[in-house]
């Protein structure tokens, strides 16, 4: 079967999400003012040179489209993987630089989430819905070589999974830039994908 595109599995999802949810019978709220980034992750995030630079503190009255929510929903689960990620591996990393990358990824995630958290309960049907489907981050698989990893290799298996993990969110956020219609939701997307290239290329020691 080939692989997905991050464009094709987002309106693959939407329409799927459309199926279990139905038409909705009003338009959702606009989104709340999310829990901006805290100083010790913006710090931290600064730091190392990466991060979305913080989820910003007020939002318009545009409202979420299937394809916003969708997207919500995906990077809501991808984050709570990344999370698990850098937690696993927090206390055998060996490399003070990697260290110091892994707590800014937590730092900036942490705050996302708890952003993009707060944004989907005002979503309607389509958002608990669309969490059946997010299923982009679901790498049991590369958890399981990190957890299992000797301590020697424990640095690179880290680079190598959480660059992979990265690269895809990088990917899923480069696609709702182009089809999302919420302008804080595609702002969102725009840092996400400006993010986790940058981790991408210090995980990977690219220029």
């Amino acid at each position: 079967m080939p692989r997905r595109t991050p464009l094709a599995f987002l309106v693959a999802t939407v329409l799927l999400t459309g199926a279990c949810a139905g038409s909705p019978t009003s338009s959702p709220p606009a989104l709340p003012s999310p829990v901006p980034a805290s100083p010790a992750g913006s710090a931290a995030a600064g730091g190392a040179g990466v991060g979305s630079g913080g989820v910003g503190s007020s939002v318009g009255a545009d409202t979420m489209s299937g394809i916003d929510v969708v997207f919500l929903s995906i990077m809501v689960g991808h984050s709570e993987r990344t999370l698990q990620i850098v937690r696993l591996a927090r206390d055998r990393v060996r490399d003070e630089t990697l260290r110091t990358l892994s707590a800014a990824i937590e730092a900036t995630e942490a705050d996302e989430l708890t952003a993009m958290r707060g944004w989907l309960p005002t979503a309607g049907p389509a958002a608990s819905a669309a969490a059946h489907h997010h299923d982009g981050h679901g790498d049991d698989a590369a958890l399981d070589r990190l957890r299992t990893a000797p301590d020697a290799d424990v640095d690179r298996v880290l680079r190598e999974v959480l660059a992979d993990h990265q690269r895809s969110a990088a990917d899923l956020a480069r696609a709702q830039v182009g089809v999302g219609r919420n302008d804080q939701v595609r702002d969102l997307a725009r840092r996400i994908e400006q993010s986790r290239t940058a981790e991408v290329q210090l995980l990977s020691g690219t220029p």
